[in-house]
């Protein structure tokens, strides 16, 4: 089958935009249809009338992906090779200088009881970034590991979200090649594939590989773990959230733990050989921005009004568009209420993101010097409450295109029907199908 675009063409602007956890399935809030299929998306419908639609397979069946597995997959890197680990994105994302041989993990701050159960992986999303930023201090500040030699940060980041960065004092250096404490993640490689445990706890940490080092790492954290229990149990902070009838923030989830590796990844530039640049909401997309050499704008995440934040985000690409041949855009949105099963909310979302992103990104733009892809980095199902390996939509769209026969018109995010799409149908074929570098893989 041909590829659905022309060559690549080195004036154009290829924009990849990534809707976080799109994905969905069929939901009775949102009338037996998927909250992406049932939500209002003149833009989005308008844009997929112009051009190529379907589904593609993020990473494969019984493969359900993290946000960075599933971006690395869609700018045609193997996440379970190339990727250093999530905890290195988050840590390079929040201005942490990894040297070679420390670690660094992925943390949730959530709520657990007494036997180490996970009640609560989010803290119910009422924990504030002020509030885990005092949480982390004390967590840095009470030296947990000193008497291992091994200094221990923790960074808040955004929400109940942080990093526990691992720097050892003596002993050699530290491994990545440890199991996760997070009981919602496997570490498979450098990627987290998502689990859904029956009975989630607190897990203990087990070297994956026969080395002292690596024996050593699994130990402090374990250690780690045990000694911040006492800390945040007693803390004031969740004295204050108890008082308030709040979710006590008295657990950790750590993940995905990393290290940096000289010369892997590829850079973007050599990969393709073409500059790139991304627009950056979160911590972990700013990591895959720098160590992929991405020229990095970064947003911030999403405060206030949607539509205004929204607006700003679709400005700000706009000024991007013919600065650079490559553009990454990555929005969180579609993914938290997914996560807390509010399929209503994530149709809201996607509404919101059709109206105030895709409507002023799409008026007046020239797509004869746009080629644009639409997709996301994983499904989120709102019925099931959180990743899986569902396919998730997909648009193409702008020069060079070749718009496929239809017999009715389609609507974006409904299940492909009447002729086959001849674009991409996994992660990997999309940015060679959007660059024009490749020919498109066969529909099976």
């Amino acid at each position: 089958m041909a590829s659905p675009v022309a060559e690549f063409r080195e004036d154009l602007t290829h924009l990849l935009v990534v809707l976080d956890g799109l994905g969905d399935r069929p939901h009775p809030a949102t009338e037996g249809k998927s909250p992406v299929e049932s939500a209002s998306t003149p833009n989005l419908d308008h844009l997929t009338a112009m051009g190529d639609a379907g589904e593609l397979t993020v990473l494969g069946p019984g493969t359900a992906p993290e946000s960075d597995a599933g971006v690395f997959a869609l700018l045609g890197y193997d996440p379970v090779k190339d990727s250093p680990g999530r905890g290195v994105l988050e840590a390079l994302g929040c201005g942490i200088d990894l040297l070679p041989g420390d670690v660094a993990l992925r943390l949730n701050f959530a709520t657990v009881d007494g036997d180490g159960s996970v009640v609560d992986a989010r803290v119910g999303r009422s924990l504030t970034t002020a509030e885990a930023v005092e949480l982390a201090r004390a967590l840095t500040e009470g030296r947990l590991l000193e008497a291992e030699g091994i200094d221990a940060e923790v960074r808040s980041t955004v929400g109940h979200r942080g990093v526990l960065w691992l720097r050892p004092r003596g002993g050699g250096a530290l491994s990545p090649s440890v199991s996760n404490a997070d009981p919602f993640y496997e570490k498979v490689g450098g990627m987290g594939r998502a689990l859904r445990p029956e009975h989630p706890r607190i897990e203990t940490v087990r070297p994956l590989e026969p080395s002292p080092s690596a024996t050593r790492t699994a130990r402090a954290i374990n250690l780690f773990l045990e000694r911040s229990v006492p800390l945040l149990a007693s803390h004031r902070l969740n004295a204050r959230r108890a008082l308030a009838g709040r979710k006590l923030a008295n657990g950790l989830l750590l993940r995905n733990a990393g290290a940096l590796v000289t010369g892997s990844p590829q850079p973007f530039s050599a990969k393709y050989g073409i500059a790139g640049g991304a627009l950056t909401e979160m911590p972990v997309e700013r990591g895959i921005a720098r160590v992929l050499g991405l020229e990095d704008h970064y947003v911030g995440p999403m405060t206030g009004d949607r539509d205004i934040g929204y607006g700003e985000r679709a400005r700000a690409v706009r000024g991007l568009v013919g600065r650079l041949p490559f553009l990454y855009v990555h929005l969180k949105g579609p993914d938290e209420p997914a996560h807390d099963g509010d399929a209503l909310r994530k149709k809201e979302v996607v509404e919101a993101i059709d109206r105030s992103f895709f409507g002023p990104l799409v008026e007046g733009l020239d797509l004869s010097k746009v080629r644009l892809c639409v997709t996301a980095d994983h499904a989120t199902p709102c019925i099931v409450g959180g990743h899986s390996d569902d396919p998730v939509p997909w648009i193409l769209v702008g020069q060079g295109v070749t718009v496929p026969p239809r017999t009715a018109p389609i609507k974006f995010g409904a299940p492909p029907a009447g002729a086959s799409a001849s674009g991409p149908r996994h992660a990997a074929d999309v940015l060679p199908i959007l660059l024009g570098r490749v020919r498109a893989t066969s529909a099976t």
